[in-house]
């Protein structure tokens, strides 16, 4: 499976300045007019679970934050950020600019058809303020469908968390995903407690 686009990972600029006009999706859907694909049915045991062994590393960015990932999973250094990945798993971080802290609100209300590629069934089921050790958070939880695997055109019904931290103009977007129904609660919650601005 390969990691999600630029575009998928770069949506907290959408839903923090409302970058694109046009039909918006509900918070708990999308508008009929996006939804080109049928949401992938979850794996009934589904692959993906970080083992409760897994160790983390703590890694810098040049880019001016920290974040405790996965020992041994595949780096990806990207101009905006990194990412992470181990078969079906995978976080993120990038930074963008931004003018202002996103708030809970403008994530809700501001156009959400660029969560991505619209034709992916992206389902949004929540999206709220959470107070992190690096401060002030958005926690945007919702469910996509993978790209197609490049040999198979396969696709995995994925979950997906994203927390947007904002300080001094910049907005950081941390990224996690895996299979629907794998059990990352505890390891997702050790690496977004461990995210720092430098």
């Amino acid at each position: 499976m390969r990691l999600p686009s630029r575009e998928f990972r770069q949506v907290s600029v959408a839903l923090v300045l409302g970058a694109c006009a046009g039909v918006t999706m509900p918070m708990l859907g999308i508008s009929p007019a996006f939804a080109v694909e049928q949401a992938v049915p979850a794996e009934k045991n589904p692959p993906g679970d970080i083992p409760d062994t897994q160790v983390f590393i703590d890694y810098a960015s040049p880019l001016g934050f920290s974040v405790k990932v996965p020992e041994g999973w595949a780096r990806s250094d990207l101009a905006d950020g990194v990412s992470f990945v181990d078969k079906l798993d995978g976080v993120a971080v990038s930074i963008a600019k931004a003018d202002a802290a996103p708030t809970a609100a403008s994530a809700d209300t501001s156009n959400l058809s660029l969560f991505g590629k619209p034709e992916r069934a992206v389902k949004v089921s929540s999206i709220k303020a959470v107070r992190l050790p690096a401060g002030q958070a958005i926690r945007i939880v919702y469910t996509s469908n993978s790209e197609p695997n490049a040999v198979t055109s396969t696709q995995v019904r994925l979950e997906n968390e994203r927390y947007l931290f904002f300080r001094n103009g910049k907005l950081a977007t941390l990224e996690f995903f895996a299979p629907k129904g794998a059990d990352n609660v505890d390891q997702w919650q050790l690496m977004s407690n461990s995210f720092r601005w430098n």
